[in-house]
């Protein structure tokens, strides 16, 4: 399994972007097709988006498109969550998760077998 650290969450006001980065370490990062999910107060886990092992396809849970972005650098190990115009309905704790695949779509939390501690973000209106 490999390893996966999140950051960049934070206090943001609505309006804000924000960039984070989960970095791996361990198996072989290149072969792991990564989701980004996140998770509320009080609310389930929900899928945001997910990226294939080579950053050639990115796929989002259609709420989530337009203002949020994935993208990866193998050579780095990282893959990045990319979140623009922030509102307060944003606010939860990311998560990083990811599960060796070299094609498919993957939208559930079962799908995925490594998982990191979470990042949080607080969006403030």
């Amino acid at each position: 399994q490999v390893q996966l650290v999140e950051s960049g969450g934070g206090l943001v006001q609505a309006g804000s972007s924000l960039r984070l980065s989960c970095v791996a370490s361990g198996r072989t990062f290149s072969s792991y097709n990564m989701g980004w999910f996140r998770q509320a107060p009080g609310k389930e886990r929900e899928f945001v988006g997910g990226i294939s092992w080579n950053g050639r396809d990115t796929y989002y849970k259609d709420s989530m498109k337009g203002r949020f972005t994935i993208s990866r650098e193998n050579a780095q190990k990282t893959v990045f969550l990319q979140i623009d115009s922030l509102k307060p309905e944003d606010t939860a704790v990311y998560y990083c998760a990811g599960r060796i695949a070299y094609s498919g779509r993957y939208y559930s939390s079962s799908d995925y077998g490594s998982w990191g501690q979470g990042t949080q973000v607080t969006v403030s209106s």
